[in-house]
């Protein structure tokens, strides 16, 4: 409600209560900025040498194509707040026409969908995620995108995957993930995990401080 109400720029919550109960009074009080079909998250992934957007791995967990396009967006716009130039990877299993199949039917579509209501934004679909982050790779199986083996915004098809990656990429490679930062809000609303660390905690506060200036220039307290 100090949110609603302009008495506070932002929320961090979720170290002591669920996901569900951070992000339930968010949708009921605060709502979607308009134009936004849902409320998504991503994880700022934080490598030795560049960030990665990874989105959605909290929040929807099996979004149609129309769903998908709009994480895919928002994603973007995210990535520009903190400074990262989106190249979107609209991941699958399947990399160009290659595939077939229900799942990577649903990626085409969405990627279509991006292309078509924002066509300012550079989008890649389906693709695999080694022609996403690997030259090499890419220049074997796509070699004409701008996007493939140079991609930053990383747009997973489902929760399962998202959720699994961001997981194993944090662990294995070492990588700071920062998140899940919700988008599509009227207003920036932060949850954490109950395993939340204070470098965690601090990093999210700071995150939706950055949110909060980029929505209203006015808004640093």
């Amino acid at each position: 409600m100090m949110v609603q109400m302009g008495e506070a720029d932002g929320m961090v919550s979720g170290a002591a209560h669920s996901t569900a109960h951070t992000i339930r009074p968010s949708f009921e009080i605060i709502k979607t900025k308009p134009g936004a079909k849902i409320v998504s998250s991503v994880f700022l992934m934080a490598l030795e040498d560049r960030v990665l957007v990874y989105g959605d791995c909290a929040v929807n967990p099996d979004p149609t194509a129309e769903q998908l396009a709009d994480i895919a967006v928002q994603s973007a716009a995210t990535a520009e707040q903190f400074g990262v130039d989106p190249r979107i990877a609209m991941l699958s299993y399947s990399t160009g026409t290659s595939g077939t199949g229900a799942d990577v039917d649903k990626v085409r579509e969405a990627t279509a969908l991006v292309r078509e209501g924002e066509p300012q934004l550079d989008v890649e679909g389906p693709i695999q995620y080694d022609a996403a982050v690997d030259a090499s790779v890419a220049k074997t199986k796509l070699p004409d995108s701008s996007v493939a083996g140079r991609a930053t915004v990383f747009v997973f098809p489902d929760l399962n995957t998202g959720n699994n990656t961001y997981k194993a990429v944090q662990r294995s490679a070492g990588a700071i993930a920062i998140g899940p930062v919700l988008q599509g809000l009227n207003k920036p609303v932060n949850d954490l995990s109950r395993g939340a660390l204070v470098d965690d905690i601090i990093n999210t506060v700071v995150i939706t401080a950055i949110q909060a200036q980029a929505s209203s220039p006015a808004a640093a307290h």
